[in-house]
């Protein structure tokens, strides 16, 4: 793993060391428990377990999203000048977002590669590594519900912001060209509709009055 620049203006000083150490150790453990930074595997965007699940991944939902929480909030006291949380804005979420592509381990290839599309390239390229747009976009949706959960306004929520839907969206494009995957969902297919019975065939009805011969 690269080492975090020091975003302290002041780097003899004791106290922004242990701080960006601590962001650097919360961050690796956020980046490892992500699931799915190197294989591109889209996540759900709400972040959210379904109701199927069992109680051993929720709890690991909920474990996965207070480090995600805490993450951010170190990132905001490490940000020069600090940022405090009702300060923040879609600005700061891409911000770090984009902190974050140095711990990325997922391979780019820019449109000069030779790899450019492949997805399984045959041999190493220089190209750069950044955080996979499942994993992103996992880590917003857990950003956003923790949010809310922490007191804030959904209209005020600076992760669900239309800039961080949009930046988003362009990584998913970017990184399903460049690494020539699909992240389009794959559409069910609808069960085949059963076969309509022909109608009974009409009988003739005499009118009314009419006797039988």
């Amino acid at each position: 793993m690269d080492s975090i620049p020091d975003m302290d203006d002041s780097p003899n000083s004791a106290e922004h060391k242990i701080q960006n150490h601590n962001l650097i150790m919360t961050t690796a453990g956020m980046m490892m428990n992500s699931g799915a930074a190197s294989s591109g595997v889209t996540l759900a965007a709400s972040g959210s377990s379904s109701s199927s699940s069992s109680p051993g991944s929720s709890s690991r939902y909920e474990n996965q999203k207070r480090r995600d929480w805490n993450t951010f909030g170190q990132y905001l006291k490490n940000h020069r000048p600090p940022l405090s949380l009702s300060r923040c804005s879609g600005a700061h979420v891409l911000e770090f977002l984009r902190y974050l592509d140095q711990f990325g381990k997922t391979k780019v290839h820019t449109p000069i590669c030779p790899f450019y599309g492949h997805p399984n390239p045959p041999a190493p390229c220089p190209c750069p590594l950044r955080q996979a747009w499942g994993s992103l976009d996992a880590l917003i949706g857990r950003l956003r519900a923790a949010f809310e959960e922490n007191g804030g306004k959904p209209e005020a929520n600076p992760f669900g912001a239309r800039a961080v839907r949009l930046y988003l969206r362009e990584v998913r494009d970017l990184q399903s060209k460049a690494r020539g995957i699909s992240y389009e969902k794959k559409k069910r297919k609808r069960p085949p509709l059963p076969p309509q019975l022909p109608p009974p065939p009409h009988q003739h009805q005499p009118p009314p009055g009419a006797s039988c011969q």
